[in-house]
Parts: C-alpha cells; structure tokens; sequence
C-alpha cells in the first residue's frame, strides 16, 4: 500500500503543471549564488522540483555546458560569436537579474569612499599602490587616509565576475584594455587570488588595507564598504537596486547579449550587468539523458524565474528584469524546443 502511495506521489499536479519526479542539473556562476539558491529552494515548495546548482563560477558552468553534464549553465558573461560556434546548436542567453560589481575594502571606520575611473584602473594596473595616495584623496577631502599599503585581491578561477569587472575597466581605461583585456580570466598586473565571490570577500576581511570586487550581496552579507563610483556622466553613484536598474535603461538587443558597464544612462551604476541561464535551444542537444518532460520542466522554471520569481530579487539586492527584457526574454523562451517541437504553448 505504501508503494502506491509514493508511486501516486511521484507524479505532483500542481497549477497546471504535471511532472513526474524531475531533477534539474545546473552549474556556472557565483555571481547569483543567493539569489539562485533562494529561487530554487522555493520552486522546490511550489513544484516539487529539484534544481541542484553548483557555483563553481560562469567559466566552469560554460564547459559544464558544452561537455553536456549539466541541463544548463549560468554565466554573467554571454558568449562571444567565437564561443557560440564551438557548440553543437544555438545557444539561448535567458536573463534572469541585474547584478553589480562593487569595489569593496578593508579600512576599519572608512565607510562611502569615493572611486574615479582612473584611481580603479589604477590600482588594478599596480600604479596606485597607497590608500593615501594623492588621487585618492583628492576626491575624498574630508576622510583621514592610512599610510597604508594596498592589497588588491582579485578572482583565482574563471569567472563572469571579473568578466564583468574587466570589460568595464577595458572601457574605462586604454591602458588596461592594451595591457591586459577583459575576459573571465585575465593576466593580472597585481594581487592575490581567492576563488569565487566568496573567496574573495573572505581575504579583503582577513587583510587589513585589502581591495578587491566582489557582486554587491557578497559585499554586503560579509559586513564591507562598497565604494562610490563615478560615471560615465561624471556622477558618484552608490550601488543600489535602483541605480543598477537605471543602468540598463538603454537599448537592448533581441537576443540580450548586451554589456550595460560604464552605462550611458545618467544615473546608471557603472558596473552593472545581467547574469544570464545559459540553454541549448534544442533542450534535447543538452545531455544523453534529456527528455522531453525535463526539457518541459526546464522551460516552466526558466519562465517562472523570469516572471514570478522576480519578487525574490529585490529583497535580496539584485535588480530586476525591466519591462523590455522581459519582452525579449519571453521571446526567446519561445525558441526553446526538444527535437523541433516546440515547449512554450503561451
């Protein structure tokens, strides 16, 4: 009797959606780590469907995906035209938050510092080497700067973090972009590493005088300042869900593969971008073990985390999905098929 219950049980209705016992696989980037685990978690109670995610960073979830051991990968970079080739079917970039790269330190009662371009650039090219350095002070007059020396930390691992980070600097800098360019893994001219946002959060706060980026909620739950950054438009802006918001307020394209860092719009936080799912279009291409109800299951998460699930975001400083992206993005959902059938009936 027992077993007809469980066997009954495996099959969940609920809201329409009928699923036997699905388990969804995804791996990639750290970047939406809280978020992800917080959308998860609650799908779970919803759906009964377990996503098990792994942040191993958007490097490893980009050949997870390509070696098709996971059902997607998460990525805060979007693949390049070069990278699109190098799979087997056309990669669909769905949206799901905007995030920002703050820079964060360790300078006990130091709190609202505030960042120009160059002094960012700077110190990541090992040419600003103080706290008290004369750039630095100058544009904050009012706060008392230790002699003290700095000590950059920067990602160890592949990640859309720096990804993120480094486009901006490639922007920003004509030095950084000759020097050293951007991509989830870069040469760096100084620092020490730590892997992952969590990673490196941990060493800016066992080291006094440290520097480095991290995404605002690691900044944030770790208790550290984040800085002011100036504008494209000259202006100092603090990272914020709303500031980061404004900067997506910009054109977008169909397919969302966009960088919004050092952002046109006014008020824009200048490191900001979307962190993406990353999904073969044929979900039947993603893996040996694919069919069509999982590819279906995927696609009803995809869909709830880009609508309803956008509720979670806020609360837990990302920003949401604009009324424009979620155009698009349910358009590109509508793409989403498993051998030339189509999953999106909406």
């Amino acid at each position: 009797m027992l077993r007809k219950i469980l066997f009954i049980l495996i099959g969940v209705i609920i809201s329409g959606k009928i699923y036997a016992q699905v388990e969804i696989q995804g791996a990639g980037a750290t970047f939406p780590f809280p978020l992800y685990s917080k959308m998860f978690d609650e799908y779970y109670k919803i759906y009964k469907i377990k996503v098990n995610y792994q942040s191993i960073g958007s490097g490893g979830g980009i050949r997870q995906l390509k070696e098709k051991t996971v059902d997607f990968g998460a990525s805060d970079a979007f693949l390049s035209d070069e990278q699109m080739k190098e799979f087997d079917d056309e990669i669909i970039h769905i949206p799901v938050a905007l995030g920002a790269v703050v820079i964060t330190y360790n300078l006990p009662d130091i709190k609202n510092l505030k960042f120009t371009p160059e002094i960012i650039s700077d110190i990541f090219l090992g040419k600003i080497k103080k706290w008290n350095d004369s750039k630095i002070k100058e544009v904050n007059p009012d706060i008392r700067l230790p002699d003290l020396n700095i000590t950059v930390v920067r990602r160890s691992d592949g990640s859309g973090t720096t990804f993120v980070f480094t486009d901006y600097l490639s922007k920003v800098s004509n030095e950084w972009r000759e020097k050293v360019g951007y991509s989830t893994s870069v040469n760096w001219p100084v620092g020490i590493g730590g892997k992952g946002n969590e990673g490196v959060s941990g060493l800016i706060k066992q080291i006094p005088g440290a520097l480095g980026y991290v995404e605002l909620t690691y900044a944030l739950q770790n208790n550290l300042p984040v800085g002011i950054i100036k504008n494209k438009s000259g202006n100092f802006i603090f990272p914020s869900v709303e500031t980061i918001t404004e900067a997506s307020n910009v054109k977008l394209p169909e397919d969302m593969r966009i960088s919004i860092t050092d952002t046109e719009s006014k008020n824009g936080y200048p490191i900001s971008a979307f962190t993406y799912i990353l999904v073969y279009k044929d979900l039947k291409k993603a893996n040996p073990k694919m069919t069509y109800e999982k590819a279906k299951a995927i696609l009803d998460l995809l869909w709830w985390m880009t609508h309803e699930g956008q509720a979670y975001n806020k609360p837990l400083h990302y920003a949401p999905l604009g009324k424009k992206a979620v155009e698009n993005t349910e358009k590109l959902l509508k793409k989403l098929n498993f051998d030339g059938k189509i999953l999106l009936k909406k």
